[in-house]
């Protein structure tokens, strides 16, 4: 196999996040006296972390401040509430067993909560991967796109960041993963298209976790 390690997105890649998320964000907003939003609005919106998923979801001119009173209720809402609907998508728990089979170290890596993704990730996917890696600001360690999360995770594999494939749905994991210098496979079972992930960059395209799997184990240096 070409890689030394896989990494993984936890929204939209492995786990099926999209009503909890949907769910905590609306009961946020009308606590604050705002609309809801959709699930397909959700959908949109996800990728760059809550704070932006907020920001999206609040109409023009919110001051920063009800912004912040905003994020500060959401968080322990949805942490709380953040395993009520998720599940992973169907196949994605073979693939990880099967790459773990194959001898391949495992991460998950996310714009979430550094302690909500170690969470779900010891929820759905005990004994599958070494090391859960979410946003952690106050620590150091930045949201996506940039780099910190996926060099992170690479730096606890003990393997070099241009060693790891990235696997993500999003634009933002094409942006991340180049910026980490890794190679890049787009899943087109989560949150974006073929069109929105080709045009912003993606080469890699994989419709189930069956051929991203086909794929890894027949890859070679």
């Amino acid at each position: 196999m070409k890689y030394k390690a896989i990494l993984f997105d936890m929204d939209g890649t492995v786990l099926d996040t999209l009503r909890d998320l949907n769910a905590a964000a609306n009961r946020a907003l009308a606590e604050f006296g705002f609309a809801p939003m959709s699930l397909e609005e959700t959908r949109r919106r996800i990728g760059n972390g809550s704070r932006r998923l907020l920001e999206l979801s609040v109409p023009a001119g919110t001051s920063e401040e009800t912004i912040d009173r905003l994020l500060a209720w959401y968080l322990p809402y949805y942490n709380a509430h953040a395993n009520d609907s998720t599940a992973p998508y169907p196949g994605v728990t073979e693939l990880l067993a099967a790459l773990r089979e194959a001898g391949r170290p495992l991460a998950v890596v996310s714009n979430k909560p550094d302690r909500t993704v170690k969470e779900l990730a010891a929820i759905h996917f005990p004994d599958l991967l070494e090391i859960a890696v979410g946003e952690n600001e106050a620590g150091g360690v930045r949201r996506k796109p940039w780099p910190d999360t996926l060099l992170t995770a690479a730096e606890a594999l003990h393997v070099e960041a241009g060693d790891c494939l990235y696997v993500g749905d999003s634009e933002v994991d094409v942006l991340t993963a180049a910026r980490a210098g890794m190679d890049c496979a787009s899943v087109l079972w989560g949150f974006r298209s073929r069109e929105e992930l080709e045009a912003a960059g993606a080469e890699m395209l994989f419709s189930t976790p069956q051929e991203l799997n086909g794929f890894l184990l027949n890859s070679e240096n």
